[in-house]
């Protein structure tokens, strides 16, 4: 079903917004809740909030290790929604997903294992001006231990990444070249399977953050031809603590276990150990079962509404947004045109600070983020010490749009 179909049979809050029960509460009363915090994280639907309660209920036991009935069916609730994912991202072999507990960890298990093992003193990353924290910091901690060397593709003043600047950076042969797929901040969706073309021409291995990418497009592990590939499930409709980190199996096979513990060992002697097999070397000790079995729901979820009728839907509130945010006096909005982000506005309002925007926004039941997002480097590309952000997901609709626009007037009013 396209979004056109959608919007002229059936209103869009009676097919999906039912299904989160959260969509219902007043924040105060006779104010409803508008949620538009998604990129921060996702509202969660019954079904996923069901099934993990399920599983406390009639399957709560531990995996791998026993042989009763229900560690039975608590190992194949979790190894089925591993395969899950792994159809859901197009991973050629499930043994390359691993669960993590979030994309920060995803990020940080490659810098620890296989930066620590494969970049020496002078070894050049690239990374970009636009990167979360969560995809600077640990290459700024491995820098300082190791030495290596860390450079930035710049962002230009459309909030899109300076292409000329990268391939400058390629021709000094870098060892990694790590990117966000999609802006947190700006809402920039980045050319990734060209630029993981280039950089493999230089022989660089290529990681990319997909946390707000994941839960919004189509994404093919085998189409792009990256290397490794980090996304958390709380931000697509499923829990909080469970993540996951693609990598491709030749590079996993070679780089050294993360955490030590149990489920991670083949065998243990009192002053050595073997690591066990793909994807259990990265996964020591007790893993956060029922957050996998709600992850594997989501995706379920995902599936059954279409990632094409998401991405389609996310375009169009996002290009409304736009349109409407630019009649509100004062307000300046960060990064590209709708046609080259994703469903995030991040944007500032003259003379007056973004915690106060939300504050007034909250008091009308609206949710959006303010502060730096997790991204400072890229607010002081801006000049700019924070921006407000509004994010929109599959639940979100035009009517709130309109009612945030009502808000940001007022701030105007009390504020200027």
């Amino acid at each position: 079903m396209t979004i056109q179909m959608i919007n002229q049979t059936t209103a869009w809050e009676n097919i999906f917004r039912k299904d989160f029960p959260i969509l219902d509460r007043e924040v105060k009363p006779g104010i409803p809740l508008i949620y538009l915090d998604s990129a921060a994280t996702s509202q969660k639907p019954a079904v996923v909030i069901d099934t993990m309660d399920r599983y406390y209920r009639l399957t709560n036991a531990n995996i791998h290790r026993g042989v009763h009935t229900l560690a039975e069916e608590a190992t194949a609730m979790y190894e089925s929604s591993r395969e899950k994912v792994a159809k859901f991202i197009h991973a050629p072999r499930t043994r390359e997903v691993i669960f993590t507990r979030n994309t920060t960890e995803s990020i940080n298990l490659v810098a620890y294992t296989w930066g620590r093992k494969f970049l020496n003193a002078g070894d050049l990353v690239i990374l970009t001006e636009m990167e979360h924290h969560s995809n600077l910091v640990p290459w700024q901690m491995l820098a300082a231990e190791k030495g290596i060397r860390l450079e930035f593709i710049r962002v230009d003043d459309q909030g899109e990444l300076d292409q000329e600047s990268y391939h400058r950076l390629l021709e000094q042969h870098p060892k990694l070249v790590s990117f966000t797929q999609v802006s947190n901040v700006l809402g920039t969706i980045n050319p990734v399977k060209v630029m993981t073309d280039q950089a493999h021409e230089v022989g660089a291995v290529v990681l990319v953050d997909g946390a707000q990418s994941a839960p919004h497009m189509k994404v093919d592990m085998q189409d792009l031809g990256i290397d490794f590939f980090a996304f958390s499930a709380h931000k697509m409709l499923g829990p909080t603590a469970i993540g996951v980190l693609w990598g491709r199996e030749d590079l996993l096979e070679a780089m050294p276990p993360f955490l030590g513990g149990g489920d991670m060992i083949k065998r243990v002697y009192l002053r050595s150990f073997s690591p066990n097999e793909l994807p259990y070397k990265f996964e020591a000790g007790t893993s956060a079962i029922a957050e996998a079995a709600g992850f594997g729901a989501a995706i379920d979820y995902l599936n059954s509404v279409g990632m094409d009728t998401i991405a389609a839907h996310e375009h169009d509130l996002v290009a409304y947004a736009m349109e409407q945010l630019a009649m509100v006096r004062g307000l300046r909005i960060l990064g590209p045109e709708a046609d080259k982000r994703g469903g995030v506005t991040a944007f500032t309002l003259e003379g007056v600070h973004p915690h106060d925007v939300a504050q007034v926004l909250d008091a009308d039941g609206i949710a959006v983020r303010a502060g730096h997002h997790c991204a400072m480097p890229l607010h002081d590309r801006y000049n700019l010490p924070a921006t407000t952000r509004a994010s929109y997901y599959l639940y979100n609709t035009r009517s709130e749009i309109d009612q945030m626009v009502v808000s940001l007037e007022k701030v105007n009013k009390l504020f200027n």
